[in-house]
This record gives structure tokens, C-alpha cells and sequence, in this order.
């Protein structure tokens, strides 16, 4: 029982279908069912049921694959505080952050960290900022860098307050925007309620959106193109942003702001790879 053995069950627990899940192994299928009779004989019992859709974790494979999870995540923490026990800052950075951040802010602060500490891995991962806040919860990441207003009782620091704004490629008043176009994107969970509670509070009516894309960069495109106008956050407007931008505010004169934290529990600060980023993070 190894780590292949966890992969084969995670890639059949996604894939549902034992072609597809050899293919992206990259192995026979009769080589992956050669692989599921061993383990079955070793534990005993069926891992694999097999389904007019497809195939499917059996309630023991489930549970097997979990134990899997757990076992692995403890080896990797193991290891990590292994390596940290020597004087030099090495060892596996775990870092999660929003993809907006890793877009626009976080290349140039991992090229800088590692000609720093060029013995430091990187593990990263990225999403949307609810994703990235459940893997911190769950430890499966040691830092996150999460955009927007999220319970955390551990270690937290503010990186970033930025406004909200309304982009538009021409000027336009705050009073026409219910019959003008909106252009639209996905955005994660804690800004979306900021910005629908905003509208509510300046407008009577809903606003008219005519596109919905999946990125702030599309819907930036979008708008320089004259097809609408758009609630953006600051983050999202560099130099090829659009002509008209105005930021906004709620009524009693507060600005719309979009926060970024850096978020991570205390014990992580044992490992010399997430102190030394962590210190790094705070002085620049």
C-alpha cells in the first residue's frame, strides 16, 4: 500500500470509468484492474463496483481512500518538520491563493522569494477564494492568500485594501447605469454580496446585464470594447484598463473596499519555509 495505490483510487473516485482513469495514469487498463484485484485481495473485500454509467468507489473503498488521504497528509507533514529541523530555510511551501492574486500579484513574489531562498519548494495551488479557504481549514495547505472577509481564529495579516470601481470605455453617471449594459463576471462569494448590497442601496430596480463571462480579464476585454460597463476591483485595472473609472462608495461616504489577507495557523510558523515567507510577505 503506497501513494500509486491512493492515486489509483482518487483518479477512479474522479474519473468514474476505468479506461479514462488509466489513460490519465498513464497505464494499461489491464495493468490498472491488475492493481484494484491486489488491493481487494489485500484488504479482503470489493473497492470497485461497477455501474451501468460507469464504475464507482464501493463504501470500503471510500473509506480506504480517505485513510489513504489522511496517512499521506501526516507523512507530509512529518516530513516537513524533518527538514525543518536543520538550520537552513528549505523544505515544501504549501501556499493556496485566490487566482486573481496569482495573476496580477503573486509570479513576481515567488521569483523574488526563491532567488532568496532557492532551497524552498513550492506547492501551490489556486482558485476561487471559498476554495482556497476550505484547504486551509482542511490542512491541506500550510498559508493562504484569500481575497475577501473570511472566519479565521489563527494567524492573519492584512496585505491589501483596495476600492471597488465602475469601468466603463466611455464617461458615464452613476444614475444611467440601470439602462446601460452590464457586463458581468464570476467572482467569488464574499465580494458579490458587497456589490449586489451596493446596487440595492443606490437603485430600485436590477440591473441590466447582458453578458456573464468567467473572468475578469474577459470582462475587462469586454469593456474596452465598448460592449458595457463593469464593477471591477482595483487589482483587475492596470495599464491596458479602460478610459472611465470611477470608484465607489457606499451613502455614508465609506469606500467600496476589496481586502486581501495572508492567513495561516500558528504551528505552520514551525516550519522555516512558511516563516521565511511569511517574514518576507510583511517587509515588502
Amino acid at each position: 500500500m503506497d501513494d500509486k495505490d491512493w492515486l489509483v483510487l482518487k483518479t477512479i473516485a474522479e474519473e468514474k470509468n476505468i479506461t479514462k482513469a488509466a489513460d490519465r495514469l498513464y497505464i494499461s487498463q489491464p495493468a490498472l484492474t491488475y492493481r484494484l484485484r491486489n488491493l481487494e485481495k489485500a484488504f479482503g473485500t470489493k473497492i470497485v463496483s461497477r455501474h451501468p454509467t460507469g464504475v464507482r468507489l464501493t463504501p470500503q473503498g471510500e473509506h480506504l481512500l480517505y485513510y489513504f488521504e489522511e496517512m499521506l497528509l501526516q507523512f507530509r507533514k512529518a516530513k516537513e518538520r524533518i527538514k525543518n529541523m536543520e538550520n537552513k530555510v528549505q523544505g515544501t511551501l504549501r501556499l493556496g491563493t485566490s487566482s486573481v492574486f496569482a495573476h496580477y500579484e503573486l509570479p513576481q513574489i515567488l521569483k523574488s522569494f526563491l532567488e532568496q531562498y532557492p532551497d524552498v519548494e513550492i506547492s501551490l495551488k489556486t482558485g476561487l477564494s471559498r476554495r482556497i479557504n476550505r484547504m486551509l481549514q482542511k490542512e491541506e495547505i500550510s498559508l493562504a492568500i484569500i481575497r475577501g472577509d473570511y472566519h479565521w481564529v489563527a494567524e492573519k495579516h492584512l496585505l491589501r485594501e483596495e476600492p471597488i470601481c465602475l469601468v466603463s470605455s466611455q464617461p458615464i453617471e452613476l444614475s444611467e447605469l440601470p439602462d446601460k449594459p452590464q457586463i458581468s463576471y464570476l467572482t467569488d462569494s464574499s465580494l458579490e454580496p458587497m456589490v449586489q448590497e451596493w446596487w440595492n442601496e443606490s437603485f430600485s430596480r436590477p440591473p441590466l446585464i447582458t453578458m456573464e463571462v468567467d473572468s475578469m480579464d474577459t470582462c475587462r476585454q469586454m469593456v474596452l470594447h465598448g460592449l458595457g460597463w463593469a464593477i471591477l476591483p482595483a487589482i483587475g485595472l492596470g495599464e491596458h484598463s479602460a478610459p472611465f473609472i470611477r470608484e465607489l462608495y457606499w451613502r455614508s461616504g465609506k469606500p467600496l473596499l476589496r481586502r486581501t489577507w495572508m492567513m495561516y495557523p500558528a504551528a505552520s510558523l514551525e516550519l522555516s519555509a512558511v516563516r521565511a515567507f511569511v517574514n518576507y510577505i510583511k517587509l515588502n
